[in-house]
């Protein structure tokens, strides 16, 4: 996720705010996606509120199936995949660490968010 989110720093997310308005939803909302895909991940490798961070991350990850690619949540790619494969496996793998925290490796784990 932090790849994505590197590169929406460095080149803008100028298309998501567009995206949002198409909806009628506010494109302010798109400022969000920093969390999901540049804070959250850092947070991740670091183990720090790992629950938390994970929750961010699947968050982002429903919010751009539902937004972003609506039309091909029941599609199959090219070679039989399913068309959202990377985003199923960041929300399922999120949904994994939102459950089983960051373990004895984490920064902190004094609390429930870790």
């Amino acid at each position: 996720m932090l790849f994505h989110g590197i590169s929406k720093l460095s080149h803008g997310i100028d298309g998501l705010v567009a995206m949002f308005d198409r909806q009628g939803l506010p494109g302010m909302i798109a400022y969000l996606v920093y969390l999901g895909e540049v804070v959250a991940p850092i947070l991740l490798l670091i183990g720090y509120r790992t629950k938390l961070a994970s929750l961010a991350i699947a968050i982002t990850m429903v919010v751009a199936m539902i937004i972003a690619h609506a039309d091909e949540i029941l599609k199959l790619g090219d070679h039989g995949e399913w068309a959202l494969e990377v985003l199923g496996l960041y929300l399922l793998g999120a949904i994994a660490l939102l459950f089983l925290g960051g373990g004895k490796f984490a920064v902190s784990t004094s609390n429930k968010w870790d």
